[in-house]
């Protein structure tokens, strides 16, 4: 054999090994550099590849009617005149119109007991929020910054993720460390609630008091292929002539084009979508709030201010829910979020083998965990470990999935990998405080 010919040899076997090391290396690059910087079909190759459109499914349950029966009626919500005040200088509104006799529903009917309506004027405005993009799955970080904006507490999303997500490759933050945020590291006050309604967020803008609401999308236009996932919306106004609030949108600004378009006058969401996406969080919101404004703020809430309240009223919205519209899987997994707050776990369990029956996006948990609760409290090991691996297939950035593949494998006697799933969990989030926890019981320091 020449001595060209074997160079030629050796330069196919190169280009050879280039090609196949090539999806290898790609798929080392980290996704938020990825998605910043390789154009479309790198992209493509670069991205894990999602083999399944839902979460495992489960056969269905044979009696989903009990997880219904006998509801508790819900209490009705707070009816009291809440008039702008004096601590809220930058909202414009419109004239307050007279009262009328009851409030109609929007959409389904409502376990709610028709009310007076509260007098609130028919448009508001919070003004002075500086808008920003967010950085790679930054939505939560960025839409906090927007609205600390209207405060003039002006931070970067870098300043609030190095709280809310010190790992820069974590998938979500929680209204709960939202709330945390703004109460330990800033001068104003936050809460984060379930079982929100539309009326309820008129009153928070109408007071001056920004809300961030937690919703479902499908991404529009040209990332429609992306699938479901969970975002983060400020609402900024609202406009009952046109049935439509303004929100603030860190990903897509004010158009179908991601990170190019934004005025001051934000995205419309109409009550509608609302009514439709906002339910797939359990109408989940995170109010942000002068400590001067906190009797206002209670007053909006009503009775949800306390836990138990809160949640036997989302569990009997939930119920409502799911019985008008018994094909909708995030119904179903409202349940079951709210009969684990209730302590009743084997009924959460059936719900939420329910919504994974009817199909949940494979996305699901990388926000809620119920399922993980429920199935971990009923002694369903296999189940959590299940979910968990498969929400963490190619992509480990997400300390709750560690965190329970941790106690089942545990409750199993798997200790060595429960060790190292609960290690994963409090290194991937030092503010984790749970999988500290549950570390140091499984080591004997407590």
């Amino acid at each position: 054999m020449g001595k060209y010919t074997k160079h030629i040899i050796g330069i196919f076997v190169l280009l050879g090994v280039a090609i196949f090391a090539f999806p290898a290396l790609l798929r080392a690059i980290p996704p938020r550099y990825a998605a910043r910087w390789l154009p479309e079909p790198l992209l493509n190759i670069a991205s894990p590849q999602q083999e399944v459109a839902i979460l495992p499914t489960i056969a269905q349950p044979l009696d989903i009617n009990s997880l219904l029966a006998e509801p508790t009626a819900l209490s009705a919500p707070i009816v009291e005149v809440i008039q702008p005040t004096a601590a809220s200088p930058a909202v414009e509104t419109a004239a307050v119109p007279e009262p009328t006799a009851s409030v109609q529903p929007t959409a389904t009917p409502s376990p709610v007991p028709t009310a007076t309506v509260v007098p609130i004027p028919v448009e508001a405005r919070l003004e002075g929020v500086q808008h920003q993009f967010q950085e790679w799955n930054n939505c939560g970080p960025a839409t906090l910054a927007m609205t600390l904006s209207y405060f003039d507490l002006f931070l970067t999303q870098s300043d609030t993720a190095a709280v809310l997500k010190p790992n820069p490759e974590d998938r979500n933050v929680s209204p709960h460390e939202m709330a945390a945020f703004v109460n330990e590291e800033t001068p104003y006050q936050a809460i984060n609630r379930v079982n929100g309604r539309i009326d309820m967020l008129k009153q928070f803008v109408a007071n001056g008091i920004p809300v961030i609401v937690e919703i479902g999308i499908e991404p529009p236009g040209e990332f429609r292929w992306l699938g479901w996932y969970g975002h983060y919306l400020l609402v900024v106004a609202y406009d009952d002539a046109n049935e439509q609030f303004f929100v603030y949108d860190s990903w897509f600004g004010t158009s179908d084009v991601p990170l190019e378009n934004a005025d001051r006058n934000g995205r419309n969401l109409s009550y509608a979508e609302v009514e439709t996406y906002w339910p797939q969080f359990n109408r989940s919101y995170v109010a942000v709030y002068r400590p001067e404004q906190a009797e206002t703020v209670a007053r909006i809430i009503g009775e949800a201010m306390d836990d138990a309240a809160m949640w036997q009223n989302s569990l009997v919205q939930a119920q409502a829910d799911a019985a008008s519209d018994p094909e909708n899987a995030f119904f179903w997994f409202n349940l079951g979020t709210s009969y684990n707050a209730n302590g009743e776990y084997e009924r959460a369990s059936s719900a939420f083998d329910q919504a994974r029956a009817i199909g949940l996006p494979w996305r699901m948990l990388w926000y809620q965990f119920g399922p993980y609760e429920a199935y971990y409290e009923v002694g369903r090991y296999e189940d959590v470990i299940l979910l968990a691996d498969v929400t963490l297939k190619d992509r480990p950035y997400f300390e709750e999935s560690f965190y329970y593949k941790g106690l089942a494998l545990a409750a199993t006697g798997e200790t060595a990998a429960a060790e190292e799933n609960l290690e994963k969990a409090a290194t991937f989030n030092p503010n984790f405080d749970p999988a500290v926890v549950a570390l140091a019981e499984l080591n004997g320091d407590q």
